[in-house]
C-alpha cells in the first residue's frame, strides 16, 4: 500500500534534545538523520525479541511507545528487576549503545492493567522509567509529575521535534461496562499541566515536522479498548489545538493494540491531514487474525510482531520519506510513501 501526502519541508539531524520550547542548534556539518524506528509492547520474558531486526535498519533513533516492559506491579523491586532484564539483551544493549533511545510508557510499565492516575506508586515508577530511558539526573522530566517530554533534531531549517506524551500518570478513570470502556465525557487524558506544556510546545516550536507519541491510539474510535475516544472532550481539544496551531506537518505515533496500522484525519481547518502509525507489538499480538472496524484506517490492518521505520530520501532536490511497517526477519508488511 503506497500513500501520498504533502507535508512542508523536512530534514532530520542527529540527536538534540530539549524539555523546553527553546531548541538547541546541531552542527551544520553533520550528515543527516535517514532511519528512525519506533514500537511498544516488548514483554521482558520473551526471549523472542526484535532487537536484532532493528539494529540491522541502522537506526539514528529509537522511539519507545509504551510498555517497554510487562511491569504489572506495586513492588518497585520488582519493576527494577524487569528493566534490568529488558536491557540485559544484547541486541538492546547494541541499540543503546549506538543509537539515541527517547520514549514514554503505557499502562503495564506504568505498573497496572488500564492504570490511570489512582495508581499509589506512580512517583517511584516514573524515576524507575526515567532510569531506563538513561534520562540524566537533572533533566526537567526528573522534577516533574509525569513522564512527558520534548526532544528536538537538527539545526533551524531542519528541525524535527519529537513529542512525547503521558497518557496515565493523570488519566482520570474509564468505566467499562459488559467488557467495553464507556466514554468519560468529564475527565482528562493528560491534566492541565500537561495540556498547558503541551500547547507551549507547539506554540513555540520551530521544528519542521513534528512527531507526537502517546502509549494509546489518538484517532480510530470504532473498537471497545483504551483509545483517546474513551474521553471524546479530550481527543476533540487535542485535534483543534491541532488545527489551531501553525504546525501543520504533525504525524501521530501509537502503540498498545498489539497490531500495526495507519490512520487518516483531517480535523477543522487544517490544509494538510494528520496520519497516525501504530506500531504494536515488539514480542507478541493477536492469537488469531480478526478484522476490526477503523473509518479512518489507509490501507491494511497488520496482525503480526513489528515496529516501524521511517525512512529518509535525500537523493531528490526535496527529501521523501517512507514509513514502513517490519516484521520477523524484516519482512516487509505494510509501506507508506510520503512525497513532499
Amino acid at each position: 500500500m503506497m500513500l501520498r501526502l504533502t507535508l512542508l519541508t523536512l530534514f532530520f539531524f542527529p540527536f538534540v534534545t530539549s524539555c523546553s520550547p527553546d531548541i538547541s542548534p546541531a552542527s551544520d556539518n553533520i550528515q543527516p538523520l535517514q532511519r528512525i524506528t519506533f514500537g511498544s509492547c516488548s514483554h521482558q520474558e520473551n526471549e523472542e525479541q526484535m532487537w536484532d531486526e532493528i539494529n540491522a535498519t541502522n537506526p539514528d533513533l529509537y522511539i519507545w511507545l509504551g510498555d517497554n516492559i510487562y511491569g504489572d506491579t506495586r513492588d518497585m523491586g520488582v519493576m527494577r528487576e524487569k528493566y534490568e532484564k529488558q536491557k540485559s539483551y544484547p541486541g538492546y544493549r547494541e541499540l543503546t549503545s549506538n543509537t539515541p533511545v527517547v520514549g514514554t510508557w503505557d499502562d503495564h510499565d506504568y505498573g497496572i492493567n488500564n492504570g490511570g492516575k489512582g495508581y499509589s506508586m506512580k512517583e517511584e515508577s516514573q524515576q524507575l522509567a526515567l532510569d531506563f530511558l538513561n534520562v540524566p539526573a537533572d533533566a526537567p522530566e526528573r522534577n516533574r509529575e509525569g513522564l512527558y517530554s520534548s526532544h528536538t533534531f537538527g539545526p533551524e531549517g531542519k528541525r524535527v521535534q519529537v513529542i512525547l506524551l503521558d497518557v496515565r500518570y493523570f488519566r482520570d478513570t474509564v468505566y467499562v461496562k459488559d467488557g467495553i470502556s464507556q466514554p468519560n465525557l468529564d475527565g482528562t487524558i493528560l491534566g492541565e499541566a500537561q495540556w498547558d506544556w503541551l500547547e507551549e510546545e507547539l506554540d513555540n516550536s520551530k521544528a519542521d515536522l513534528i512527531l507526537i507519541g502517546s502509549g494509546i491510539q489518538f484517532i480510530p474510535t470504532e473498537h471497545r479498548f483504551e483509545k483517546w475516544a474513551n474521553f471524546p472532550n479530550e481527543r476533540t481539544r487535542l485535534l483543534n489545538l491541532l488545527a489551531d496551531s501553525d504546525n501543520k506537518n504533525v504525524i501521530l505515533l501509537s502503540g498498545d493494540r498489539h497490531i500495526a496500522e495507519v490512520s487518516r484525519i483531517q480535523p477543522g481547518d487544517m490544509d494538510a491531514p494528520v496520519y497516525e502509525v501504530t506500531s504494536s507489538g515488539l514480542t507478541h499480538t493477536w492469537r488469531e487474525a480478526s478484522e476490526e472496524a477503523n473509518q479512518y484506517r489507509v490501507g491494511d490492518l497488520i496482525i503480526a510482531r513489528n515496529f516501524g521505520l521511517m525512512e529518509v530520501d535525500w537523493s531528490g532536490s526535496d527529501p521523501s520519506v517512507t514509513v514502513k511497517i517490519l516484521g520477523k526477519e524484516r519482512e516487509e508488511l505494510g509501506s507508506y510513501q510520503i512525497e513532499f
